[in-house]
């Protein structure tokens, strides 16, 4: 039988499904599926945890954020997106 290896880019992209108090994110391959998830509080140390977790993945190219004008404006604004 012939094992087949997924490849990877090396590139990573953060979704992240917001809430009031905890904020649930999942890392995806830019050429695969989803690689983990990760559920963090809503606070700077949980939005640091967020992106050291992130970037043991690879380099994050892009996040995307749920509810930015609301319960995401907090960690929009420390990823420094605009």
């Amino acid at each position: 039988m012939t094992e087949i290896e997924t490849a990877r880019s090396g590139h990573v992209v953060i979704g992240v499904d917001t809430h009031k108090h905890i904020h649930v994110a999942a890392v995806m391959d830019s050429i695969g599926g989803i690689l983990s998830t990760l559920t963090i509080p809503t606070h700077a140390a949980g939005f640091r945890q967020l992106l050291e977790w992130a970037a043991g993945f690879g380099k994050i190219i892009a996040f995307g954020i749920e509810g930015t004008g609301s319960y995401g404006a907090g960690l929009t604004s420390f990823v420094g997106i605009r």
